[in-house]
């Protein structure tokens, strides 16, 4: 079955930088888009970035364009999200996410950001 595991978050000050990665089983993944999308308390989930398949385009939500940058890589069936200038309003649980399957979701991992 489809299974997305998220790893790589954590506490971190304003103005720092972290990546989250996902590992992709279950189905071909060179063959699907990708996205990451978050979940802040008290708020509905937003979507934070999406890759293609091949990894050449790539889409943004307002608030994270340019300091956000989501990437893949096919082989290791893995995609990350790299976070600079992290503020606290990026505070939330983060989750993968692939449409394969009607929809398949990771468990998420914690960012936190604060001093």
């Amino acid at each position: 079955q489809v299974q997305l595991v998220e790893s790589g978050g954590g506490l971190v000050q304003p103005g720092g930088s972290l990546t989250l990665s996902c590992l992709a089983s279950g189905f071909l993944f060179s063959t699907w888009p990708m996205a990451w999308y978050r979940q802040a308390p008290g708020k509905e989930r937003e979507r934070v970035a999406r890759i293609t398949p091949s990894g050449r385009d790539t889409s943004y939500g307002d608030s994270v364009k340019g300091r956000f940058t989501i990437s893949r890589d096919n082989a290791k069936r893995t995609v990350y999200l790299q976070m600079s200038s992290l503020k606290p309003e990026d505070t939330a649980v983060y989750y993968c996410y692939c449409a394969y399957g009607g929809g398949s979701w990771g468990q998420g991992t914690q960012v936190a950001v604060s001093s």
